[in-house]
């Protein structure tokens, strides 16, 4: 007997949109087909005339723990994911302590079992003095290497030239890079700071952050790839001119991929005078010519991922100015209603965002059984009503930081399902109180 059936929904999948049964039992895909009427289930849903996506596998999140759990935590980070057709997580290492070590993922690892929501990985974050741990790393214990190449906070900048050239050669797995080059940000900082004294207008946070400081760093992690011929991730990309510096076509077989997050491809400039530091992000969001252009190089192919950079701060906090209001928003709970939306508006096809968001990440990052809707692979699924509507308003917000940069916006789509591990994690109004996140599994040798 299977555990779950749904029927007759519109499975978006591998290039293709068509009229399916899925059947699910212990935790994975049992069946797909046409009719599978003749399998009794415990739970049938019929699904008719909404979609059925693989759930998002979101490969840049901080959910801030340990360490930082005033903004968010990983449980309530997780549901909040769920409730956003996030099946999977990836969180990121500039937590407190970092996440530098061996020892480090494993103690992430033991607060995450029994209390994420969704599937999860963390980051092994690279310093000017963990080359060593970085050597040993067991390749199928962590998701990536994450280097802050010219940006971070904390002891995680990675400005040693030697140490970048040793990482760049020496790393196990893939590395993901933030790019942005401190130098020329704290220069344009001070500039601003004598033009406007301590409260610089949120307006001008794509100046400071430059176009030109994300050029010169993203130019930079590209040469030290191409050169040791490392298998290289570059996050959160937001100009037109970075796009240049990527292939475009199938993601097959690059060495050097790309990725921007759904804000970059939401808001632009105009926005900061009504959204303000709630939109305040590093990279910065920057004009809607640059978001023209991101949008392009997903359909493209030049952009061959799209994840959240989810990084919740508190209310209070973003109400600081310009220098003392942290950079980051909460995003994952309405991530995947953004891209719908645009989808829906004929900025990209069905196809393509299943792609981007689930099948390319999973084989980026080599997990197993996961980012399909295929026979024998985890159930990880999102059903959407494309003509359901989502209003995003403070009362319906589940981040612990208790706000949305989008708030106030309706959006085209709603989320009435998630699926993790072939368990209902989300049923459209509340999220299952029993965290049924599972460690990843990856495939590297």
């Amino acid at each position: 007997m299977l555990d779950i059936r749904i029927s007759q929904a519109q499975v978006v999948n591998e290039g293709t949109i068509s009229t399916q049964d899925v059947g699910i039992k212990d935790g994975r895909i049992h069946a797909i087909g046409s009719d599978l009427s003749h399998l009794d289930a415990r739970e049938v849903i019929d699904a008719a005339g909404r979609h059925l996506l693989p759930g998002m596998i979101d490969d840049q999140v901080h959910f801030r723990e340990p360490g930082l759990t005033a903004k968010g935590n990983i449980a309530t980070e997780s549901a909040a994911a769920v409730a956003g057709g996030i099946t999977t997580f990836f969180d990121m290492p500039n937590v407190k302590p970092a996440t530098l070590d061996s020892d480090a993922l494993e103690a992430k690892f033991a607060v995450a079992a029994g209390r994420a929501h969704a599937n999860h990985a963390f980051y092994l974050g690279a310093s000017n003095d963990n080359l060593e741990a970085i050597k040993t790393l067991d390749p199928n214990q962590t998701c990536g290497i994450k280097i802050f190449m010219g940006a971070s906070t904390g002891n995680m900048l990675v400005d040693d030239p030697e140490i970048l050239e040793g990482i760049f050669k020496h790393a196990p797995t893939p590395i993901v890079t933030h790019c942005e080059d401190t130098p020329m940000i704290l220069e344009n900082e001070a500039r601003w700071r004598e033009r406007f004294g301590e409260d610089v207008p949120f307006s001008e946070h794509g100046l400071i952050r430059s176009r030109e400081a994300c050029i010169k760093s993203s130019r930079l992690a590209i040469d030290l790839a191409t050169r040791n011929g490392t298998q290289l991730h570059v996050l959160h990309l937001t100009t037109a001119e970075e796009m240049a510096l990527f292939k475009a076509g199938p993601m097959k077989g690059k060495q050097i991929t790309a990725e921007v997050c759904a804000h970059h491809l939401w808001f632009s400039d105009a926005d900061y005078d009504t959204r303000g530091s709630l939109i305040k992000c590093n990279p910065a969001v920057k004009t809607a010519e640059d978001r023209a252009a991101l949008r392009a190089a997903v359909m493209d192919g030049r952009i061959d991922i799209i994840a959240t950079d989810h990084a919740p701060h508190t209310w209070e906090e973003k109400q600081n100015p310009y220098f003392k209001a942290p950079s980051g928003l909460p995003l994952v709970q309405h991530a995947l209603l953004s891209l719908l939306d645009q989808a829906q508006d004929g900025i990209y096809d069905l196809a393509t965002l299943v792609q981007k968001t689930s099948h390319n990440v999973a084989d980026r990052f080599s997990i197993v059984d996961r980012g399909y809707i295929r026979e024998g692979a985890f159930a990880d699924l999102v059903l959407v009503d494309l003509n359901g509507e989502t209003s995003v308003t403070r009362d319906n917000v589940l981040y612990k930081c208790g706000w949305s940069p989008f708030d106030g916006v309706t959006f085209k789509a709603r989320i009435d399902a998630t699926f993790v591990n072939g368990v209902k994690a989300y049923d459209g109004k509340t999220v299952n109180p029993v965290a049924n996140g599972q460690r990843l599994s990856f495939n590297r040798g």
